[in-house]
């Protein structure tokens, strides 16, 4: 099968985790004998060794109307590419729409991922961005062959359900072969590691400073962050990192005992999720505070994860329970076998069984 992976606006780098998990995606598709290949339609993105192995379509910015012209410009190309090389899918990772990308329905079957909940998260773009996505979103929305959605919860959201289309539940996962399991420290002091960015307020970086407050015999890093001017002084308990490349934050996680995912789902009305940086601290082997429901391990008996309510209280609810997971796990790290479910190969195995489903019969390319 010959396969388009489609990607819009962002410029997908190879430290970052969306990069890494379409990086992995495509291996497997390949080492499954498949033809793959990624179009990437992006913002223009510096020094382009940064950026994953693709085909680049990029844009300037310059104001907003001539950046609407250019990235216009730059999904034209990008549709004439895919059309060029003849796929008998597309993958296209969700994307605020852009014109002229409707035409890739008359390429091939395309095939649409949901990671979220854009009606709420596009809100955090502002008033007219929020807008424009409301009014566009069906254009895709009508015209895709499925759905493939990283939770139950975005399979049966009213975000998605009233279109009616075939959907395949697939969370986001890892390729396990490809971290080492990290030995666990030897700390008196308990130390806990949190991974996010600046501008997601579901992120609940204001919990973990709270969270350090309550707790001031535990440490906290937070990688990803260099400042966080609204809260101080901060807690001397709290280390920020900044943005660190996969090997240097690779070092704090080492030093960690455990490692906290988002805290503030219920910003955007979300109750699961699968995090792609929740899967690498698991993946590393770090124990992990869960906020949510996490689509392939809520079901899970372990004492490796602590599972907290996802509500804005939850910080101050169970900082004693945080507290008393962080000791509990000092010595401690989860076994690769407990965390199979996570594994990228079986997700992408289930992921062409659903392309093969939805490819129009007898166009297959061998």
């Amino acid at each position: 099968m010959r396969i388009a992976y489609v990607s819009l606006h962002w410029p997908r780098t190879r430290n970052s985790g969306v990069g890494k998990k379409i990086q992995s995606q495509l291996t497997v598709w390949k080492a499954l004998g498949h033809e793959a290949r990624l179009f990437m339609h992006a913002s223009l993105h510096e020094p382009l060794s940064d950026l994953i192995e693709a085909e680049y379509f990029l844009y300037s910015s310059a104001g907003k109307l001539q950046t609407e012209l250019n990235r216009i410009a730059a999904a034209a190309k990008m549709v004439s590419a895919v059309r060029a090389f003849q796929p008998d899918v597309i993958f296209l990772r969700y994307g605020i729409y852009v014109h002229p990308a409707y035409r890739l329905m008359d390429v091939a079957p395309v095939i649409e991922e949901i990671n979220t909940n854009d009606l709420t998260q596009h809100e955090e773009l502002g008033g007219l961005y929020s807008l424009y996505n409301r009014l566009t979103r069906g254009i895709f929305l009508r015209r895709v062959a499925g759905l493939v959605t990283v939770s139950r919860e975005l399979a049966v959201s009213s975000a998605f359900a009233p279109y009616h289309k075939p959907t395949r539940v697939i969370a986001n996962g890892v390729d396990l072969s490809r971290f080492e399991q990290l030995p666990a420290p030897s700390n008196e002091t308990p130390r806990l590691v949190f991974i996010g960015n600046p501008g997601y307020h579901w992120h609940g970086v204001d919990k973990l400073v709270e969270l350090a407050r309550l707790v001031p015999d535990i440490q906290l890093d937070i990688i990803g962050y260099h400042e966080l001017p609204e809260f101080e002084p901060l807690p001397a308990n709290i280390t920020l990192h900044g943005y660190l490349a996969t090997d240097e934050y690779r070092k704090v996680l080492a030093s960690a005992d455990a490692a906290i995912s988002s805290l503030a789902l219920h910003r955007v009305q979300l109750e699961e999720a699968s995090p792609l940086k929740s899967r690498e601290c698991l993946a590393f082997g770090l124990p992990l505070v869960v906020a949510y429901i996490d689509t392939d391990l809520h079901d899970l008996d372990c004492d490796f994860l602590l599972k907290i309510p996802n509500k804005e209280d939850n910080i101050r609810t169970h900082a004693r329970a945080i507290r008393e997971f962080a000791y509990k796990m000092r010595g401690v790290r989860v076994a690769r076998e407990q965390i199979s479910a996570l594994d990228q190969t079986n997700k992408e195995l289930s992921r062409i069984a659903f392309f093969a489903e939805l490819a129009q019969p007898g166009r297959l390319k061998e």
